[in-house]
């Protein structure tokens, strides 16, 4: 059996179920392609991906290429359209069966029947969820339908009902003859339409992509500087590498697994010490694996503008709050210093992001899917699952039971008393 790896948004070696499954073939070839339907400009008129989450996307996939060549496996890296390229690369290779993580959103789920329009019929497609952290056929309910709407009834379903999978042992490398010559290079940044760009200097998100660089990340909050140990007291932080975890953007391109996350956490309680904060790093993931449920649930119900809960709203539509927001120049400082650093750095921690959102919806009662596209565009750790999901339960057409509003003046005052975060974005404009 010859396999091909389709690599998407599950770009490592390790823990990785497809990868696994695909070097039981006799030859294996690896395939990856910047879709351009991700490149594309969205109604709103924004750039779907950005310079932030693109230059991480390329360190990514470089060190994706240099880990599978070890294992003796080329990556066939294209830019365009899967199905301009997919059908003659399994043609020319005499592929059997292609693998890949399944993923159900609209525009993943179309090119992927528009690759399967163009290649051979008689090519098979195994697709597997490789993206949770508790694995759906494990969930304690008869149907993606009968999930539960509200997160605490989730997460505590799952707690109790469902035990996390081991990640994947390690691969073997094949034999040497099943690296074949690739022609295909990397991108470079230019190429994908950007400018080459400095990282900036107060970014609280100094890192690079790339599985390699999302075990350092562990190893250096997990076990060198111990800050997992305070995570639930620093959470909130907003200003510093180190007051969260920062691997958000590793899952959200699949650099690292949650599984394999879960596991070193439980390792470090063992070794280290277990406390509330320990268990609140397991708490996020749940968080992450909830809205990906949510979306299988109600589908493209997540991209309406009456979201899941289909609640009619009068939203607006103005230009000139538009351009406020994401310049950092509203009535608000405090969110104008996490919307200067969003469009800085790429990067906005949680406590930000509830704040923007809520203001953007609930303040200015602006439509909430331009602030969703927004982030998309932006943001380094863009997930579609966790964006639209969190995006929904801030302007209240979501999750959310207590449908609130946040006061960013009193999140100011109790998030950054000292104004320390907004001297850093806003300096002289405000002090």
């Amino acid at each position: 059996m010859n396999n091909l790896i389709w690599f998407r948004n599950d770009l490592r070696i390790g823990d990785n179920s497809s990868l696994n499954d695909a070097v039981k073939g006799q030859k294996v070839i690896a395939f990856y392609c910047f879709e351009t339907i991700f490149f594309d400009y969205d109604t709103y008129g924004f750039k779907r991906t950005g310079k932030y989450r693109a230059k991480f996307l390329l360190e990514t996939v470089t060190q994706l290429k240099a880990a599978l060549e070890k294992l003796n496996i080329a990556l066939f890296i294209y830019v365009g359209r899967s199905e301009d390229f997919l059908p003659k690369l399994t043609e020319q290779h005499n592929i059997d069966t292609v693998f890949l993580q399944k993923e159900w959103t609209r525009d993943e789920q179309l090119v992927l029947e528009n690759v399967k329009n163009k290649i051979s019929p008689s090519i098979q497609f195994k697709e597997v969820y490789d993206q949770f952290l508790f694995h759906p056929d494990d969930i304690p309910y008869t149907s993606f339908k009968s999930i539960q709407e509200i997160f605490t009834n989730f997460r505590k379903d799952c707690e109790i009902h469902c035990k996390v999978r081991a990640p994947q042992m390690p691969i073997k490398a094949m034999s040497k003859n099943n690296l074949v010559r690739t022609k295909t290079e990397l991108p470079t940044l230019n190429q994908l339409g950007f400018n080459n760009f400095t990282q900036h200097t107060h970014t609280a998100f100094p890192f690079q992509g790339g599985e390699h660089e999302a075990q350092k990340r562990i190893e250096q909050y997990f076990w060198d500087s111990q800050k997992l140990a305070v995570y639930k007291k620093t959470r909130n932080g907003l200003i510093g590498e180190n007051y969260s975890s920062k691997l958000s953007a590793w899952l959200a391109n699949g650099s690292i697994s949650p599984r394999t996350i879960y596991w070193e956490v439980r390792k470090f309680e063992k070794e280290i010490v277990k406390n509330q904060s320990t268990y609140w790093l397991i708490f996020e993931l749940i968080w992450r694996d909830y809205f990906k449920y949510i979306s299988l649930k109600h589908g493209d119900k997540i991209f309406g503008l009456t979201g899941i809960l289909q609640k009619p709203y009068e939203w607006k539509r103005t230009s000139v709050a538009l351009e406020k927001w994401i310049n950092g120049t509203t009535k608000e400082p405090f969110i104008n210093a996490n919307m200067k650093e969003l469009l800085a750095t790429g990067w906005m921690s949680n406590r930000g992001r509830q704040n923007v959102a809520s203001f953007w919806s609930k303040e200015l009662e602006q439509d909430w899917r331009i602030g969703a596209a927004y982030f998309e565009r932006m943001l380094i750790d863009y997930d579609v699952h966790s964006n639209y999901g969190n995006w929904m339960y801030n302007s209240g057409v979501g999750n959310d039971p207590r449908d609130r509003k946040f006061n960013s003046k009193s999140q100011a005052d109790r998030y950054d008393s000292a104004g320390s975060y907004q001297r850093l974005w806003l300096q002289e404009t405000l002090f």
